[in-house]
């Protein structure tokens, strides 16, 4: 059996291919469906173009690998969107799918089921639009909590200016409360990126970025050189995609100041993610 998933992400549409146990395949289209939302809490015309554009390309794709079933869902920024049933309508006239919008929580649940697989540790999950810490042990999740933060809402609230962001993260991530002590991991677009731009990855490969592990000295590092580099300049990077040179400085800023404030000295960087744990847990129910 072979299943297809697409997460409708607040920066990225990404389709995985897989059947429960291994996965075959991923690939991405930035989109930044919540691009300009910071005021408004809608998605604009243009970012609901791109991404059904993008989720109907990966619809056909998936359809020409004779997959078993094909899987789709939201987080933040749909979840969030006061338009999301004009988004999620125009999607369903374009495909013929319907779209699973996922909270907060089952967004957490999502990343550490495809990340831990079982296991217990620590996940956080930069998105476009918000940041997901879970801690899992005893096999049980004992904390968990989403908060709307993510790197394409700093970039929008904060530009390039990393004081402003330092000064909007360092308070907005009071919201966590406290997070208990774990191993932890890293996953999507941020922490993929951070392995594969300090490894200068080109092509980039998966393999050699998961289980990659990460200091808080190279992401402090890391910080300060992309906020010096304009965004053209990025876009030039060893293992960055230029999609996403204008939120990188703001997603890795989120990922540090988070291990900064829970004293995490080190992060693994995980390809599992929740693309994983939406078929881990579909299947289940099947």
């Amino acid at each position: 059996m072979k299943y297809a998933v697409i997460d409708i992400g607040s920066n990225s549409v990404r389709l995985m291919l897989g059947d429960g146990n291994t996965t075959f395949y991923k690939l991405v289209k930035t989109t930044r469906l919540a691009e300009g939302m910071l005021d408004s809490n809608i998605l604009t015309a243009d970012a609901i173009k791109r991404t059904v554009s993008a989720v109907s390309f990966f619809v056909d794709r998936a359809k020409e690998e004779d997959v078993d079933g094909i899987y789709i869902f939201a987080t933040a920024a749909t979840r969030k969107a006061e338009n999301r049933n004009k988004f999620l309508l125009a999607i369903k006239n374009a495909c013929g799918y319907d779209v699973d919008v996922v909270s907060g929580e089952v967004e957490a649940r999502l990343g550490y089921v495809g990340a831990l697989g079982g296991c217990d540790g620590g996940i956080i999950d930069v998105g476009g639009a918000s940041t997901e810490i879970t801690v899992v042990d005893g096999g049980c999740s004992i904390y968990t909590k989403s908060i709307e933060l993510g790197a394409v809402s700093l970039t929008d609230k904060c530009g390039q200016d990393m004081l402003k962001a330092d000064c909007f993260v360092n308070e907005k991530i009071l919201e966590y409360g406290k997070v208990p002590g774990s191993k932890f991991y890293s996953i999507g677009g941020t922490a993929t990126s951070i392995a594969a731009m300090l490894q200068e990855l080109e092509p980039y490969d998966p393999n050699k970025v998961d289980g990659y592990t990460v200091s808080i000295d190279q992401l402090n590092d890391l910080k300060q050189r992309l906020y010096l580099l304009s965004v053209e300049e990025r876009e030039k990077l060893k293992g960055l995609q230029p999609e996403r040179a204008k939120v990188i400085a703001n997603g890795v800023n989120i990922l540090l100041s988070l291990m900064s404030k829970f004293n995490i000295n080190e992060i693994t960087v995980s390809e599992k993610d929740n693309l994983e744990g939406y078929l881990k847990l579909k299947l289940e129910k099947v």
